[in-house]
């Protein structure tokens, strides 16, 4: 996406998020103190402060995204806000992390645009702890062709449709 692109998207999601918080989505991610979360796709940052609360300080957060605006962004949310629990990861895939390192991935707003979602599936599988959760929100997709994406990688299987996510477990 172009630099512009990117900022007019940033400026349409501080709207968003005024309007409906992010705080709405993230509580059916079942995000606990002291978690290690992935933020997949981050995009400028608006899940990062909320996510850096609920896991508090004996827990980690990351933001990764390809866009190398949307590491900045996120970097100077950090900042300004001093989270000392959050790192960024510049990325269109591989995250860095070790196996079986997290307890919650948020996949949000990024499925329909990946080039490869076979690929990032299997990434986040890997870097999922056996009992994480995957937590999926696609607004821009139907909920067949999500249902379907995930299942066409046979890692995740689904435990619950929430109001506005889908909860998924690793596994198939």
């Amino acid at each position: 996406m172009p630099n512009f692109g990117f900022e007019m998207m940033a400026a349409m999601f501080k709207v968003r998020d005024w309007l409906r918080p992010r705080s709405e989505i993230l509580a059916e991610a079942g995000i606990q103190p002291g978690d290690r979360v992935l933020d997949y796709g981050c995009g400028p940052g608006g899940y990062v402060v909320a996510t850096a609360e609920l896991v508090g300080k004996a827990g980690e957060v990351y933001a990764l995204d390809i866009h190398p605006r949307a590491i900045r962004h996120v970097q100077d949310i950090v900042k300004k806000h001093r989270l000392a629990n959050v790192k960024t990861i510049h990325s269109d895939c591989k995250t860095g992390l070790p196996d079986d390192s997290l307890d919650v991935v948020l996949l949000y707003d990024v499925l329909g645009s990946l080039e490869d979602p076979h690929a990032v599936l299997a990434e986040l599988h890997r870097v999922l702890k056996p009992d994480g959760i995957l937590s999926l929100n696609e607004p821009h997709m139907g909920e067949e062709a999500i249902l379907a994406t995930v299942a066409n990688v046979h890692l995740f299987r689904l435990a619950k449709r929430e109001e506005r996510t889908y909860r998924y477990l690793p596994g198939s």
